[in-house]
């Protein structure tokens, strides 16, 4: 039995050493807990919140899409996640931020397991180096995933692996692949990344048959199963879209993508160079030379590096489309079917991290097999990279950039006082915030008429753009993003912008607030809560109630009453 034990470990001991630097790059959360730096951006003032939400409203599992009273006078159910995510157990089971730290621990294992699998059995099954899928797939593995995406990205060389092993094997293909691919779907997200990933699955079912004159039913049922699992979790999502909502989505009046060619070609060299804030795969100092050194190198010695080109050009395909869904000559298509509008079909770049790595691990083979130091220099290249990316932890990151820890962020002590200040039931009046996130209140019980969501009703939206409509007027960048996308119904102030991060160390005051006090009443405002002192309250019809600041929390509050 030890012989067996140790003969597995020695054949993939890259593999568990890797495995040991992930737990290193996972301690600073298990350390840390809520004083941990995260990302702010789709994270802490939006998706953390949202979970929690749901958890509280008792409207898990929902059958039809009631309004969740909390957000906006009432926030359909379908915006939120389905009650069949586990991301959405996992915030049942724990506190947001345990949640938190279990969801980024399950993402990062189920990477480094998937990326390493997939290279060594279908992307270099004859190789005989350990190293080089170990260390890329330790790099993928640390890569800055959006938290929320769970296994939608992180997870795709995994899956992918599993639909090529049954898609291989068949009827063979042994029942954890089977257990794998059923579980797979309540751990990712169909809209962002598995439609998509389905789809390019259906194609190569569709070529196998025409190649090989025989059907594989086997890999059929595979999608076919997937498929169903993802439509009964998202049944109240697929009900919004296809069958009668009960409201209008705002996203009916998107009007995203007005670029010119020129700067549509911009925009695919930024993507292919950099990458999405949602994808980032950290290719641009290592791995993107590395490939084209590895093209030059296989020019020379005359190989046909045949799959490491298709990948690269996969990539630059994926860019080339995301760049273009952008481009204002779609607008055509897009004004005219409401669905090519209103779903990003340019979500296919997310693709991006787990090409890139494979590429990565294909041009260290060439540099290993082809040049005379070219194990030294591949080794150093997997250490260089998996240090790049180390180092981008979100403890690390965030805490050098100076953003607040998940503690500091949410700030319940601070708002504690000011919901004993105002001495109601939180249910009782509504809020709106000024120079801070909604989610912020949100997160600390109050009822608030602004909000960050992926759907709410398009009526609504019209309503809530009368409190701002003075403040739009006086600054085209914000107007052009309300009217545009308008997913974050925020109170815009042209004096702010689009920076809702003042903290007590701020400076900076509003001093002529121009806003619709009344269609703020209109809509059930009773209280405003700003960042940042509004010099000229008395003119919007505000009376000044109290400010609240507490030494270890980054926001002074200014609390206004709606008179």
């Amino acid at each position: 039995m030890w012989s067996i034990r140790y003969t597995n470990f020695m054949k993939h001991k890259y593999f568990f050493l890797g495995f040991l630097v992930l737990i290193g790059y996972l301690l600073p959360y298990y350390i840390l807990g809520e004083n941990t730096h995260i990302r702010v951006h789709d994270n802490l003032d939006s998706n953390i919140v949202w979970y929690k939400l749901l958890v509280e409203s008792g409207q898990i599992f929902a059958l039809t899409d009631t309004a969740l009273p909390n957000v906006i006078n009432g926030l359909p159910r379908s915006a939120l996640a389905s009650g069949l995510d586990a991301m959405v157990w996992l915030y049942i089971m724990y506190e947001p931020m345990t949640a938190y730290i279990i969801g980024q621990t399950i993402m990062r294992i189920a990477a480094l397991f998937g990326m390493y699998l997939l290279l060594k059995n279908f992307i270099l099954p004859t190789e005989k180096p350990d190293w080089i899928p170990a260390g890329a797939a330790l790099a993928f593995a640390m890569l800055p995933f959006w938290p929320s995406g769970m296994l939608s990205i992180a997870g795709l060389p995994l899956i992918l692996f599993v639909f090529l092993t049954i898609r291989k094997f068949g009827r063979q293909t042994p029942k954890g692949y089977w257990a794998v691919l059923t579980i797979f779907p309540f751990f990712s997200n169909f809209v962002l990344t598995m439609v998509f990933f389905l789809g390019v699955m259906g194609v190569l079912w569709i070529i196998d048959w025409i190649r090989k004159k025989m059907s594989n039913w086997t890999f059929f049922t595979s999608l076919a199963l997937m498929t169903t699992i993802y439509i009964i979790k998202n049944y109240l999502l697929i009900s919004s879209m296809f069958f009668d909502s009960g409201f209008t989505s705002h996203r009916e009046e998107l009007s995203l993508g007005h670029k010119d060619l020129a700067g549509t070609f911009d925009l695919f060299v930024h993507n292919f160079v950099n990458g999405h804030t949602h994808d980032m795969a950290v290719h641009t100092t290592v791995i993107l030379p590395v490939v084209g050194i590895a093209f030059l190198v296989a020019a020379y010695r005359n190989l046909k590096p045949k799959m490491l080109l298709v990948f690269f050009l996969a990539n630059a395909v994926l860019s080339l489309w995301y760049a273009f869904w952008y481009w204002e000559g779609l607008r055509v298509i897009k004004d005219q079917i409401m669905v090519v509008n209103t779903f990003n079909f340019s979500r296919v770049h997310f693709f991006d991290p787990a090409i890139w790595y494979i590429c990565f691990a294909l041009a260290l083979l060439v540099f290993w097999k082809h040049l005379r130091f070219g194990k030294v220099l591949a080794i150093a290249l997997i250490v260089m990279q998996c240090f790049h990316v180390f180092v981008l932890n979100e403890e690390n990151k965030y805490s050098q950039i100076g953003t607040p820890t998940f503690k500091e962020f949410y700030a319940e002590e601070l708002f504690e006082e000011i919901e004993e200040s105002i001495d109601k039931d939180q249910s009782d009046y509504r809020i709106v915030s000024i120079g801070m996130h909604p989610t912020i209140a949100q997160y600390n019980g109050f009822h608030t008429l602004d909000t960050y969501n992926n759907s709410f009703p398009l009526e609504y939206k019209h309503k809530f753009r009368e409190i701002v409509a003075p403040e739009l007027e006086k600054n085209s960048e914000i107007k052009s993003y309300f009217d545009t996308w308008g997913g974050r119904l925020y109170m815009y102030t042209d004096e702010l912008g689009k920076n809702y991060m003042f903290t007590k160390n701020s400076d900076k005051a509003i001093e002529n607030l121009n806003i619709d006090t009344e269609a703020l009443k209109d809509l059930g405002g009773d209280y405003i809560f700003s960042a940042v002192p509004i010099e000229n309250y008395k003119e919007n019809g505000l009376e000044f109630e109290e400010s609240f600041v507490k030494e270890d929390l980054p926001w002074k509050i200014w609390v206004y009453r709606v008179g």
